[in-house]
């Protein structure tokens, strides 16, 4: 579960087509990466949800692109044309997040689908575990790579961390959202995923994921939580719902 760090060396392309202004990358290893700016918008939160979802993905078996933290020099956006990224990259100065850059993936196509039940079924609760808002039909952040489905982008998940003052209230609610996952028609194992999910996923194991979120993601102004106590809230979360999984696993069996 150790993360590699690399550097940033070349900005090469924009991906208009998401709201936070990903960017292909080239990095210090000679790889490219689709890189994720704690400068964008959705801030270091969206960062703080990626890692969290991507590792857990991962644990659960399900195909993810590695992540990396991606250093990125102060240098970067000086010589930069466009405006909008001049800033972008301004302020992303220091640790980001890049996914290792799948060439020539599709995106998810629900007509013609790699899914198989069983790992639709993990898909399907992995976000409801992470209360992602953001894997539905109009935008899968799913993708068709080497004839396997993918994961991408987990950056809308944990939404009760956009309010730290009520995130306690979260812990015993389930997920009715997950009744427009882009997957759900395909979960019908529902039930071999959960304990599939309960034999890979313990307690530990978030408590490990967590502690590998980056000190200075968990910094906050507006915030009276330290992050050791920012740490301690999302490991308690995600302990709650793996506790809770059979009911997660009621509430889509419902929803399909």
């Amino acid at each position: 579960m150790d993360i590699r760090t690399v550097d940033v060396v070349q900005y090469l392309q924009p991906l208009r087509e998401g709201g936070s202004l990903p960017a292909i990358v080239r990095a210090s290893d000679d790889f490219l990466y689709v890189i994720k700016f704690r400068g964008a918008g959705q801030g270091k939160k969206a960062l703080v949800a990626e890692l969290i979802g991507g590792l857990l993905a991962t644990e659960m078996g399900l195909n993810m692109p590695e992540l990396v933290f991606m250093h990125l020099d102060e240098s970067f956006g000086q010589t930069e044309g466009d405006e909008e990224i001049q800033d972008l990259l301004q302020f992303s100065v220091g640790l980001n997040l890049g996914l290792h850059f799948l060439s020539g993936a599709l995106t998810y196509d629900p007509v013609d689908t790699v899914a198989d039940p069983l790992t639709a079924s993990k898909v399907v609760l992995l976000d409801s575990m992470l209360s992602n808002i953001d894997r539905t039909a109009k935008n899968t952040n799913l993708l068709n790579w080497n004839k396997d489905l993918w994961l991408i982008d987990h950056g809308a998940s944990l939404y009760f961390h956009h309010n730290w003052t009520y995130w306690e209230s979260h812990l015993d609610r389930s997920f009715p959202n997950i009744k427009d996952h882009v997957l759900l028609n395909k979960a019908s194992q529902l039930t071999q995923a959960a304990t599939f999910i309960k034999e890979k996923i313990s307690k530990e194991t978030i408590e490990k994921i967590v502690s590998l979120i980056p000190e200075d993601w968990l910094q906050e102004e507006s915030a009276d939580l330290s992050p050791t106590d920012l740490r301690t809230a999302y490991a308690a979360f995600l302990t709650s719902r793996l506790d809770k999984l059979d009911v997660l696993v009621k509430e889509a069996e419902n929803a399909r």
